[in-house]
């Protein structure tokens, strides 16, 4: 590997646009749809249905609406972390970056925990026994991150075609997945009763603590925004990518939970690998074995690109803040031969590594995951905080109906309110209930000081780079 250069004013103007429209519309697919939701919306039953519709509406479209005028009008590498920096100043900016940052050092181990128990699964039925391996876990996780770091830090141009098959390897299983379904309950019926009064919401707290986990799922059309310097035509690429991704993860949600319900009952199914413990018994039932371990190595491919999707895009915000120097300089570094923002992505993968082998001291591997996901939530959640507030403030400045770019909300001033209201609301909420322990928790006491502990002292650390970078700052002024 070569030196690294020297930070330079220039460093983003280095940056090389890859990105077309399928693959935004593909890294969006990758990013943000995941079996392992409908596996948890499975888990949690048939009231899940409704709490999907609820959060499309509510949430989902609103906030594609939301992200479509940000990133037209603020079309700027670094992406949320710009668009709070724009509306409420440089303090805030960083507070939502440095968030939207350090959240994935929760959110990598859980993800690469639930796509080690799936990719178990290309062994056939015997999986669901090494899905619960710790061991196994471990080796396949780490060897899943190794492998989108280095994709990445070669470069887009090589690193887009692990996203770009992420997101057809993510869907295709979960077309599987509805096909085996409707094949199944012609012939033999569905396991589970679907009526209008059981998949209406049921409050309880195992309900409680998941309506964050479906708004959550819903989340992740804003982050190829934080890459927009490298998208060709972004002002035109990013809206419609997300329009069209946000229509197709929507419908396949709600029809991937109708399939799993109608062929495992919600308490069979485990929250991290139960769609291809579904697909594995119903095409075992239909004499197809083999579609279930097709299934497994497609979604096994869907979730390295997954993670190299999300790698790609928030490696991007401490690279931005690393130029305004409110994180050492190093982090805005970009490499001589591959232009990537490889420090930024190396500090990133290691953070995460080492918390996926610190969740694993002292707790179930469904109790670590869970409070992984839990403590993500929270941290992702704030910087959406900010980006549903920017878009009320900065709907105020004359350039936003100049700007002849700008996809803008629908409905004036008026829809602004509309949206950026109800975004916000469903965010706050999401964070209030994600400090909720599951129904199942062993130990309600720890769970919540660890959800606490971890989360406040991430926030914490970031105010002490952040104080470091504005006084080295003023110094220098």
């Amino acid at each position: 590997m070569s030196l690294p250069a020297p930070l330079s004013s220039d460093s983003k103007a280095q940056l090389r646009k890859t990105m077309g429209f399928w693959d935004v519309l593909l890294f969006n697919i990758a990013t943000v749809l995941g079996p392992r939701w409908i596996a948890a919306a499975g888990h949690n039953g048939t009231s899940s249905i409704s709490l999907w519709v609820l959060a499309a509406v509510f949430f989902f479209v609103p906030g594609a609406l939301v992200i479509n005028e940000l990133s037209s009008r603020f079309p700027e590498e670094g992406g949320l972390y710009v668009w709070s920096r724009e509306a409420f100043g440089p303090f805030h900016g960083f507070v939502a970056g440095w968030t939207y940052w350090v959240y994935t050092v929760f959110y990598f181990p859980g993800l690469l925990l639930a796509s080690a128990s799936m990719s178990a699964y290309i062994i056939g039925g015997r999986g669901s026994a090494l899905a619960q391996s710790r061991p196994f876990l471990l080796t396949v996780s780490l060897g899943m991150l190794l492998v989108a770091v280095l994709l990445n830090i070669v470069g887009l141009n090589i690193g887009k075609w692990l996203q770009n098959a992420g997101g057809v390897g993510t869907y295709l299983p979960l077309v599987i997945l509805a096909g085996v379904a409707a094949l199944v309950c012609w012939r033999h019926g569905s396991a589970t009763h679907f009526t209008v009064s059981n998949m209406l919401p049921a409050w309880n707290w195992d309900t409680v603590n998941f309506w964050s986990q479906i708004a959550f799922a819903f989340t992740g059309l804003e982050l190829v925004s934080a890459m927009s310097e490298e998208v060709r035509d972004p002002r035109r690429t990013l809206p419609r990518a997300v329009f069209g991704a946000g229509a197709l993860i929507a419908l396949m949600y709600v029809a991937g939970t109708f399939a799993i319900l109608s062929l495992v009952p919600a308490a069979e199914i485990d929250p991290q690998s139960g769609v291809f413990h579904a697909i594995t018994l119903g095409s075992v039932a239909m004499g197809i074995g083999f579609l279930g371990i097709v299934a497994a190595i497609l979604v096994t491919v869907g979730n390295a690109g997954g993670v190299g999707s999300t790698v790609a895009g928030i490696a991007r915000v401490p690279f931005v803040v690393g130029i305004d120097s409110y994180l050492p300089a190093a982090f805005g570094k970009i490499h001589p031969k591959w232009k990537t923002p490889w420090v930024s992505i190396l500090v990133q993968a290691s953070v995460s590594g080492a918390i996926l082998l610190a969740s694993q001291i002292n707790d179930s591997t469904r109790g670590a995951y869970q409070f992984l996901i839990d403590a993500a939530i929270i941290l992702y959640f704030i910087p959406f905080l900010y980006m549903f507030a920017a878009v009320i403030k900065l709907a105020r400045r004359k350039d936003r109906t100049e700007n002849e770019h700008a996809v803008l909300v629908p409905g004036g001033q008026a829809g602004v309110w509309i949206c950026g209201g109800l975004g916000f609301a469903v965010v706050l909420l999401g964070i209030l209930v994600s400090l909720v322990p599951p129904g199942d928790s062993a130990n309600k006491f720890v769970f919540e000081l660890k959800l606490l502990g971890g989360t406040a002292a991430s926030v914490l650390l970031g105010l002490v780079l952040y104080w470091r970078g504005a006084r080295t700052k003023k110094t220098e002024a």
